[in-house]
């Protein structure tokens, strides 16, 4: 955490849309950590509030709509090559893909409130071939609320 602190308090706002974009690309990065942190440097004055919501908010969405590409693209193959990577067993992506499958787009709003959850949406939601704009939208309506929330819980605390 010291890491992404540095790379913040070096690159600002670039720093916070990379780093949740790339967390969001499957990367471990603790994004509610660093989105508090974000909150908590609006309150000490380092960060502005308007510019580091729509850091956050940017690079969240962009990274779900990388990880909704990667699986309309490369689908399950990719994602069994992950599991592997991360020494995870196959159950976990089958129950979220049947939850994801069953529940629809507000399992997209839910899922991005779950950790490890919300990594993988993206590309169950491409891999159901969901259409771009609807999953755009939701994705959106997640990404908005989820930066509101942490970074206001951050600014408060």
């Amino acid at each position: 955490m010291a890491f992404i602190e540095q790379l913040i308090e070096n690159y600002g706002y670039l720093a916070i849309f990379t780093v949740l974009a790339l967390g969001l690309f499957s990367l471990p990065v603790p994004d509610e950590v660093m989105v508090l942190l974000v909150g908590y440097l609006t309150k000490t004055g380092l960060l502005h509030y308007s510019f580091s919501f729509i850091a956050v908010f940017l690079g969240s969405l962009i990274g779900m709509l990388v990880s909704y590409g990667l699986g309309k693209r490369v689908g399950r193959p990719f994602l069994d090559w992950l599991g592997k990577w991360v020494k995870s067993s196959g159950n976990w992506s089958g129950k979220a893909e049947g939850w994801i499958g069953k529940y629809g787009t507000p399992a997209i709003i839910v899922s991005y409130f779950i950790p490890g959850m919300r990594h993988f949406a993206g590309y169950f939601c491409g891999m159901s071939h969901m259409s771009l704009k609807t999953y755009t939208l939701f994705a959106g309506a997640s990404a908005l609320l989820w930066s509101l929330l942490f970074l206001s819980v951050g600014r408060i605390f």
